[in-house]
């Protein structure tokens, strides 16, 4: 195993190179991600029909779920793949990376088979009436019950390849599948190829989540002997250590995005009150304002192995150079992208759907939304830093206050005050304290690790 490039990257590289050669691949394969997710909407929507719109933004709760497992999987073995590289561990490394792809393969399994038992009980939870309930279960169909296991197994092997410092293998395996999808989403869509509707962004999903997975499977093949990352049925030997490592990080992370999933659905349900037209506004307007959140989740995530590195080999000052680093980029896209879709709101909703209603609800939504992006920048490095460290509890805390004490009172205090338009600003009002919160804690974090830098 050759270990001259990783330590290069991890201990040795100026730290913007580093964070930019790590974060680069990680923030394209997102921005890749978000043009696919845009790309069903797109096309969906091409058909002018809001029942089939409102189909993919009810199901989005559910494909938000699958970020359950990722975040348990995903992200607890990769942070303790990092902090286990800081620490030249190596025979841990695997051993985690193992348990990770295992245990994610086994939770999608039972994912895609609750969800296709229960299919009637979970279309009505996720707010799905009479007139949208066929295109809605037809698209998790395949998104979900076929699809479940692919789709996770992509997004942990990506975790997984950047946390040893190959974030370009990652961004690669990821935005193959995406590039695909987007090609294949008209002829599935289109009623000049074969119409399939709502349905047929679903199939395309599914295909190019296939495709995706077979890139991440040869490629671990072809690297064979030049990763940490195992599949071998050997490595599959979770000690205790590993087991309560993994799951300090991943279960709040978890937790994290099942609150997400909650938020989404509450959110959801709230607008359907108000017509599929009301649905189709809010699920175009928020995936497009997902452009500024994932590069900032991208940059989060390409600075979380160097963090998590340097903070195991007790490197406490390249550590805050680059989380300071990303602070400093993070919010100043989202800054820039907060004030685009401002400007450009009702010009961006109607490239999407040629409908008056829709239009006017978007541009509401769309402003509602970009306010909150730089807020939000800054609550993902936060909790990237605490994740990277190891520091589930303080993760755990930022789920907590983000959904539950603020987000879902806030959707249900501004609909009242402001019935619709107030739901998008629901993510404002709680990622406006969560800012404040993470530099607090983000400078605690940085005194406590220099007072013990200065008692060595």
């Amino acid at each position: 195993m050759k270990e001259t490039n990783k330590t290069e990257l991890f201990e040795t590289m100026p730290v913007p190179k580093a964070i930019t050669k790590m974060a680069v691949p990680t923030v394209m394969a997102m921005l890749v991600t978000v043009l696919y997710n845009l790309a069903d909407t797109y096309f969906v929507g091409m058909l002018n029909d809001p029942l089939e719109t409102a189909a993919v933004t009810l199901a989005a709760p559910v494909l938000l779920a699958f970020n359950a497992v990722n975040n348990l999987f995903g992200v607890g073995s990769s942070s303790m793949m990092s902090r286990a590289l800081g620490l030249k561990d190596y025979d841990t490394v695997r051993r985690s990376s193992a348990f990770g792809l295992y245990c994610a393969f086994f939770s999608a399994v039972l994912f895609s088979a609750f969800a296709t038992i229960f299919r009637l009980p979970l279309l009505h939870l996720l707010g799905a009436g009479a007139e949208n309930m066929a295109p809605t279960s037809a698209y998790m169909l395949y998104t979900v019950s076929l699809g479940a296991a692919p789709a996770i197994l992509n997004v942990v092997m990506s975790y997984l390849f950047r946390s040893e410092g190959a974030s370009l293998h990652a961004g690669i395996g990821t935005m193959s599948g995406c590039v695909l999808n987007i090609i294949l989403d008209p002829f599935f869509i289109l009623p000049q190829f074969l119409n399939m509707g709502a349905a047929g962004a679903g199939f395309a999903t599914f295909i190019s989540n296939c495709v995706a997975l077979i890139y991440f499977l040869v490629l671990m093949f072809v690297r064979r002997g030049k990763s940490f990352i195992s599949i071998h049925p050997r490595d599959f030997r979770p000690s205790r250590r590993i087991v309560r490592e993994v799951f300090g990080v991943g279960i709040p992370a978890c937790i994290q995005n099942l609150l997400n999933v909650v938020g989404m659905t509450i959110l959801n349900n709230f607008c359907a009150a108000f017509g599929s037209e009301a649905v189709s506004a809010m699920g175009i307007s928020h995936k497009i304002t997902m452009i500024p959140m994932y590069v900032a989740l991208g940059i989060s995530q390409g600075a979380m192995p160097l963090v998590g590195y340097n903070f195991a080999s007790g490197n406490h000052k390249r550590m805050k150079q680059a989380v300071l680093f990303s602070i400093k980029v993070g919010v100043t896209v989202a800054l820039a992208g907060a004030a685009l879709y401002w400007i450009f709101a009702g010009p961006i909703i109607r490239a999407f759907m040629e409908n008056e209603l829709v239009v006017e609800y978007g541009s509401a939504f769309i402003r509602g939304f970009c306010i909150a992006q730089p807020f939000l920048a800054m609550d993902f490095i936060a909790v990237g830093v605490f994740q990277a460290c190891g520091m589930g509890g303080r993760s755990l805390v930022f789920a907590i206050l983000r959904k539950i004490v603020l987000e879902i009172p806030a959707i249900i205090i501004l609909n009242k005050i402001w019935p619709m338009y107030g739901l998008s600003y629901s993510q404002f009002a709680a990622e406006l304290i969560l800012a404040i919160a993470a530099v607090i804690f983000l400078i605690r974090i940085f005194r406590n690790l220099e007072k013990k830098t200065a008692l060595k």
